[in-house]
């Protein structure tokens, strides 16, 4: 890798090369619990970081008020975690873009001019997990880093994604237990434990006892198994539905109403199929499940999460889940296509379905409302059909 060529350096033109690698400070995007792989995975390779702090009303405030009106919330947030990372420090900056009608890809090089504007001198580094992919991930790591061991890459990578999977697998677990737990909360304190030593593990061995662990602790919580529990999958954007703030935690929100939630985009799920060579990839990914349920309505992948958010209504209609619950944020174009897909795929597949669109403006209580009312429509639709 320290023997890049030229041409091989133009390729990769998105990154950046002012400021040397020993004195670079890097910082990304917050987004859920990304920063903690991210921290193992950049800290490993020997780099300095800076985290900005989870995502806020007052990073909200930050973004809205440096962007253009009608820009959607993720970008909102990108561009404050931006500025707090640095105001903290940070003088390089780390993004993934995307293809297809999604304008994730732009937004980067908008972030860029807009801070450029705004006085900030730092390096911008963008890289195309949709194109080369491991190599382009490679590249940019060793772009802002210069490691060139590459054991400390088998541990950092190794490190960095055993924290994906169990960061996961502790989440699925919260969204099991948390409807059906006796002492209320005892799911959560079990999930925020276990954050934390994800957290501080920097033993590749340890970490791939993990997921067992948090299983194995995760059992120990008293549940109500006789509790009837409406299963709703969670589809729509990458970004709203991994970001607890930006989706006004709405899963905490269901879960409090006794609903088993599945978010059908999980982000190890999601890294495993993108970077993972596919003839290394055995089992059906999600996006192959969702092309094929949802080739009655859609043709094509057109960006985004579009053709999942089809694909995964059909797929729920025809695995018993009884509702679903679609989120995006206000603007989003591929998520606009899919929510006036949506109202045809409800009626013939038979499973009920809300859209909620997300902004700065979205008030939290017009939002509860809509959830409790849909999912009243869901348990009665539950309870008919075992009548019936």
């Amino acid at each position: 890798m320290s023997n890049a060529t030229e041409e091989q350096i133009k390729r990769f033109s998105t990154m950046d090369d002012n400021i040397p690698a020993r004195d670079r400070v890097i910082a990304w995007p917050r987004m859920g619990r990304i920063d903690i792989p991210l921290k193992a995975l950049l800290t490993n390779l020997g780099a300095k970081i800076v985290i900005p702090p989870a995502n806020s009303n007052e990073a909200l405030e930050i973004g809205v008020k440096n962007s253009i009106e009608g820009i959607c919330l993720p970008y909102k947030l990108n561009l404050a975690n931006y500025i707090q990372a640095l105001d903290k420090g940070a003088n390089t900056l780390m993004m993934f873009q995307a293809p297809g009608s999604c304008r994730l890809g732009n937004y980067t090089k908008m972030a860029q001019k807009t801070l450029k504007t705004m006085g900030y001198e730092f390096d911008m580094v963008i890289f195309d997990m949709y194109r080369n992919k491991m190599i382009q991930t490679l590249h940019a790591f060793w772009h802002v880093t210069r490691c060139i061991n590459p054991f400390k890459y088998i541990k950092a990578f190794g490190l960095g994604f055993t924290k994906f999977f169990a960061i996961d697998c502790a989440e699925k677990m919260l969204l099991y237990y948390r409807p059906r737990e006796i002492n209320k909360g005892d799911a959560e304190s079990c999930y925020n434990k276990w954050l934390e030593k994800i957290d501080k593990c920097n033993s590749l061995i340890k970490a791939q006892f993990l997921c067992s662990k948090i299983k194995k602790d995760f059992k120990k919580i008293k549940i109500n198994k006789k509790k009837e529990v409406p299963i709703v999958f969670l589809i729509g954007e990458f970004f709203v539905l991994l970001d607890p703030y930006t989706n006004q935690h709405i899963e905490k929100e269901l879960g409090d109403m006794g609903v088993e939630v599945r978010r059908q985009i999980m982000f190890s799920g999601w890294l495993e199929h993108v970077l993972k060579p596919s003839i290394l990839y055995k089992k059906e990914s999600h996006r192959e499940r969702a092309v094929k349920n949802a080739s009655k309505y859609m043709k094509r992948a057109i960006g985004g999460e579009c053709i999942e958010t089809i694909g995964d209504t059909v797929y729920a209609a025809k695995n018993g889940v009884d509702g679903v619950i679609h989120i995006m944020p206000f603007s989003c174009m591929p998520e606009i296509v899919s929510q006036n897909i949506l109202p045809k795929v409800s009626r013939e597949e038979n499973i009920p379905v809300l859209s909620l669109v997300l902004d700065e403006q979205t008030g939290k209580a017009g939002y509860i409302t809509r959830i409790e009312a849909f999912i009243d429509l869901v348990k009665r639709r539950k309870l008919q059909s075992k009548k019936s």
